[in-house]
């Protein structure tokens, strides 16, 4: 499918969708490309504004970085340009690389958590599962106040999100060696009891009871550790969908995170019309996304709408040409539309890094290219 914007102009009206988002970085040595556990370092070197958009993270070899809150989609870019400068900066002043990477590449030779009484208490409850390997991920958070709505976007996205988390997959290394899967980090996250598709519910007040229950079992400390691949953010008056990878470019992730805008917003519409849910059983999404974080973009993907396996790309037209409304309507089209081409031409990050450890043979060689991606 060529892509082609069917307007030549588009303004955004007053239902336009706030956005922001959250990316993860890992800190690795510039010679080894193992993770250098200097988070505390990077965080403190961080200038005043940047520092107030930053959180300590699960590892000390992990930095995040959030976004303000904005409606367009050039601030957001230039937000996230912004705050990856300023990072990198300070990764290189305490003398590491700040590294776009779904999945630790090498090795992380120190894996105790930050001194925070959360973090012991989640490395007590799951133990060696708490102390895998770091793995970094884009969170986008679209604004829908209302949490019974919100309850139902995330219903209407099940049968979508595998097809964002392929554009995501950005972590094929793991030990230093190619591990046939796209994103590793979607792997190793299937440790965690708390991760995962989000379930079908029927309303808000069966979503708080089934955290609830969850929690009262021990399969989670709190409310907040809902991982679910799309949830009602427990901070925020949001959408947060949380399935992806952290994307190696900025472009990579403004374009994340407009489809998944424009699929929040198309999916309202269809809710507020009264349009039901897709039924899909849960063991399909759960092999949708299994598919997702294998194939990436480059083979097939599972249709969850028709069924059946089809080629990942087909399915990515798909999910363009369903959005596209929202896309105009939110000003976005153009954009998406050329770093649509762009991604179909230079493939996801994953396919970026095989390529340069296929010409190259060299793992140093492929980390020095994503921190040059990281930084833009």
């Amino acid at each position: 499918m060529t892509y082609r914007p069917t307007v030549a102009t588009a303004v955004p009206d007053l239902t336009t969708l706030t956005l922001g988002v959250e990316e993860e970085f890992l800190l690795l040595d510039p010679e080894t490309g193992e993770n250098l556990p200097v988070a505390d370092r990077v965080l403190t070197a961080l200038p005043g504004p940047a520092r107030d958009q930053s959180r300590q993270e699960f590892r000390h070899s992990m930095v995040e970085m959030v976004t303000p809150v904005t409606a367009d989609l050039a601030e957001l870019r230039a937000q996230l340009v912004a705050l990856r400068r300023s990072a990198a900066d300070a990764a290189e002043a305490a003398g590491a690389r700040l590294v776009a990477v779904g999945a630790t590449p090498l090795r992380e030779p120190h894996r105790t958590v930050p001194d925070k009484p959360r973090y012991h208490a989640m490395s007590r409850r799951y133990g060696p599962v708490a102390h895998d390997p770091a793995v970094c991920g884009c969170h986008v958070h679209v604004g829908v106040p209302d949490r019974e709505l919100a309850v139902q976007v995330c219903n209407h996205l099940r049968p979508w999100l595998p097809v964002v988390q392929a554009i995501t997959t950005n972590s094929p290394l793991h030990d230093g060696a190619d591990t046939g899967h796209a994103s590793w980090r979607g792997m190793q996250l299937e440790r965690w009891p708390s991760i995962g598709p989000t379930p079908y519910f029927a309303s808000a007040t069966d979503y708080d009871r089934t955290v609830d229950e969850l929690i009262a079992a021990g399969i989670m400390l709190d409310a907040a550790m809902v991982y679910w691949y799309a949830r009602p953010s427990a901070a925020y008056p949001t959408v947060e969908i949380r399935v992806g990878d952290v994307c190696p470019t900025v472009d990579d992730t403004v374009l994340v995170a407009a489809l998944v805008r424009a699929l929040v917003a198309t999916v309202l519409d269809d809710v507020r019309a009264g349009i039901l849910a897709p039924p899909v059983r849960d063991c399909l999404v759960s092999a949708a996304h299994w598919r997702a974080a294998h194939d990436g973009l480059d083979g097939d993907l599972i249709d969850l709408r028709a069924g059946g396996a089809r080629p990942a790309w087909a399915l990515v037209d798909e999910l363009f040409a369903t959005v596209t409304p929202a896309l105009v309507r939110h000003g976005d089209l153009v954009y998406v539309v050329a770093q649509l081409a762009r991604l179909r031409d230079e493939g996801t990050g994953a396919t970026r890094q095989r390529r340069i450890l296929e010409r190259t043979g060299d793992l140093r060689a492929v980390l020095a290219d994503l921190a040059a991606q990281t930084r833009g």
